[in-house]
């Protein structure tokens, strides 16, 4: 992508368009580690949270609140209290929702080599969710995502809805998650870290890494080996094993959406 140094300059030189308006500590070394390489640019990251959403009476019934109507009663990106909680739920008027929310990174990759880089680490590292995409003018971006979620349900127009008791235990399910994701955000940190050196100890470029690493996206036979153990399959079997998965002839979304 000949002009990925100007699009990095452009996407890092905007101003943070966040509601915090700044990055998340936790997240920052993460975000410096890949901005300091030429072939990553990050264009968000939230190290994780967890939120008391507010929205209309309406809202829920259709599958819950959006982000676009509500409004925060309560955001931190530390571990809560029960007291944390009731007192924000004490402004409560519509329908309120506790939501944990793990880290998200979106990456923008010069090559897809680099994404798969950057990919294999986010999955050895927990985040198992993490995927790639490509888009028309052949943008790569990889995203760094979780599946430990939640998201819970406490009142309606107003009116608590559960005991204290059950938000108690809610506090101390979200707090756990929010230290399992704690933890996978220094693993990824340190492995990529690693990765990143080791590639660079070795002469080679990232991009050269991958393709010597357990990525999954590697192919299950090489050549070499169908020649050796399938000698007696005719050309046109060899062939169709050899054919890369993704279509030669569109360059949209060649991996839509990896997950694992």
């Amino acid at each position: 992508m000949a002009a990925f140094p100007q699009r990095k300059a452009q996407r890092l030189g905007r101003a943070d368009g966040s509601r915090k308006g700044g990055l998340d500590e936790r997240a920052a070394g993460v975000v410096h580690l890949l901005n300091g390489r030429t072939q990553f640019c990050t264009t968000s990251s939230c190290s994780g949270r967890l939120v008391l959403a507010q929205g209309p009476p309406a809202d829920i019934s259709s599958g819950g609140i959006p982000k676009k109507n509500c409004t925060w009663l309560m955001v931190t990106h530390e571990l809560c209290s029960k007291g944390d909680v009731m007192t924000a739920l004490e402004k409560a008027t519509g329908d309120v929702v506790l939501k944990f929310e793990p880290f998200v990174l979106h990456v923008l990759c010069q090559e897809l080599q680099d994404a798969q880089l950057l990919h294999s680490v986010a999955i050895d590292s927990g985040f198992r969710n993490s995927g790639i995409t490509v888009s028309r003018g052949g943008k790569i971006v990889m995203a760094v995502r979780s599946t430990h979620c939640l998201e819970v349900p406490l009142s309606h127009k107003g009116k608590l809805m559960v005991s204290e008791e059950y938000i108690e235990f809610l506090i101390h399910v979200a707090n756990q998650k929010m230290e399992e994701n704690i933890r996978r955000i220094d693993r990824f940190y340190t492995r990529l870290e690693s990765a990143l050196k080791t590639a660079v100890s070795t002469n080679h470029s990232p991009r050269e890494e991958t393709g010597k690493s357990r990525s999954v996206y590697t192919r299950r036979r090489k050549r070499k080996t169908i020649q050796e153990q399938d000698v007696d399959a005719s050309p046109k079997d060899r062939n169709e094993e050899l054919e890369p998965e993704d279509d030669s002839e569109s360059n949209l979304d060649i991996f839509a959406e990896i997950t694992i």
